[in-house]
């Protein structure tokens, strides 16, 4: 009893995080742990497989439940980094080891989410990889030393080299960018939901600070037009009434005023969807002339898409939520209903 109670209350009152939606076909086992083959301090699984590739290590990166889609990509460059360095033939596998965007069912022909948004990093079949005779798999860990930017240090060479989105999704964000930008374009990532919550995590913006400051750019730097990119329907309705003609956005992408994204299956596909759209709005906003933002995965994907830095960058600095989970859940709140000298937001 005394556990249940634990359970249901830490449901209730913390972020639980989203789940797959369904679980992993292959089950960690006790490996040949090899420290002497990986170069660094990282743990290793050594698995033997069958009798094929004997002359090959291959490297399956595994991340299961994973979390946003470019918290994901982040940690797949960081084992490539891995993989590079010690001559493993790497392989991401987020087929049998399920995400939070897998679908029950194929999409595009595979399973693999993580072929969903992007080109595979090896021409080795998955099939024949779980056949041969050394592979290690990674346990599912950030570790403290993985570096959180792609756009800077080595991490930035092995990105180019095996970061490769899929062309569907370069060919629309393009057209989009190609029909509705005719003037000159800033481009807004508001992300509430779960950061209103999130422990240890910047505040959200208040929806007159973003206002405030949207209005303030457009008249300073005579920016015509708005690519508005938020997860937040009250956001995302209040711009729009603000700015009218001059905000432009993708319809079909998912929005609402609680943390359901992942909670809530809506629509066919849902949960692919979710990524396609973030993925195709980072690709749009890379396209904007300015950016106004807080410091997310989304904008380090966008940072790093702007390779030759022609977007005008406009960090928007809050103060941080608590570390404690339980106050988290609902500090955001409190001061956003309360007067500045009761602790309220400016």
């Amino acid at each position: 009893m005394k556990n249940f109670l634990k359970s249901f209350l830490k449901k209730i009152l913390t972020n639980t995080g989203p789940k797959p939606l369904e679980n992993n076909k292959i089950k960690i086992h006790t490996g040949l742990t090899k420290n002497k083959i990986l170069k660094g301090k990282t743990n290793i699984n050594l698995y033997n497989f069958g009798k094929l590739n004997k002359n090959k290590i291959f490297y399956i990166i595994r991340r299961s439940p994973g979390a946003g889609l470019f918290s994901n990509v982040i940690y797949v460059i960081n084992h490539l980094i891995i993989a590079k360095e010690n001559g493993f033939k790497p392989f991401v596998d987020m087929q049998n080891y399920k995400t939070i965007y897998n679908e029950k069912y194929k999409i595009n022909k595979t399973l693999n989410a993580w072929e969903y948004y992007f080109e595979q990093v090896s021409k080795d079949k998955i099939k024949d990889i779980y056949k041969s005779r050394k592979v290690i798999i990674t346990d599912n860990t950030f570790y403290k030393k993985f570096k959180h930017s792609i756009t800077k240090n080595k991490l930035n060479k092995i990105t180019k080299k095996y970061l490769k989105t899929k062309k569907e999704f370069v060919l629309y964000a393009n057209n989009f960018v190609k029909k509705n930008f005719k003037d000159k374009t800033l481009g807004i990532h508001y992300r509430g939901t779960s950061y209103k919550t999130s422990a240890n995590h910047p505040f959200p913006p208040t929806k007159k600070q973003i206002i405030d400051r949207s209005r303030y750019l457009m008249k300073k730097y005579k920016y015509n037009k708005i690519f508005l990119c938020t997860e937040e329907k009250e956001i995302f309705h209040a711009l729009c009434k603000e700015f009218g003609n001059k905000i432009c956005f993708i319809r079909e992408s998912y929005r609402s005023d609680k943390d359901d994204a992942f909670k809530k299956y809506p629509r066919r596909n849902h949960r692919y969807k979710l990524g396609k759209e973030i993925l195709i709005e980072s690709l749009i906003l890379s396209k904007c002339q300015g950016f106004l933002y807080q410091n997310s995965n989304v904008s380090e994907f966008v940072k790093y898409l702007d390779n030759k830095n022609k977007i005008k960058y406009f960090f928007m600095k809050t103060a941080f939520n608590s570390s404690n989970e339980y106050i988290a859940k609902w500090l955001w709140y409190y001061k956003n209903q309360v007067p500045k000298f009761l602790g309220g937001f400016e």
